[in-house]
């Protein structure tokens, strides 16, 4: 993953900033912000949409797919 990458992530089941994501936020669209974590892999990313007010989330790189 590099910084300004566009890339589709997998939010289902994840709480972020009060906000629980429903099974069916498995396609949310983002920007890699930077990577926070090498152990494990992980990426604040910036949403393109807000979700109920949150609009980065830090998720791990097996939730993130490359957007094509």
């Amino acid at each position: 993953m590099q910084v300004g990458q566009l890339v589709r992530l997998n939010l289902a089941g994840l709480h972020v900033g009060g906000v629980m994501f429903q099974a069916a936020v498995t396609d949310a669209v983002g920007h890699i912000v930077k990577q926070t974590s090498e152990q494990p892999p992980k990426y604040l990313v910036k949403l393109l949409f807000s979700f109920r007010g949150v609009t980065e989330v830090e998720v791990p790189a097996e939730r993130i797919h490359a957007d094509k």
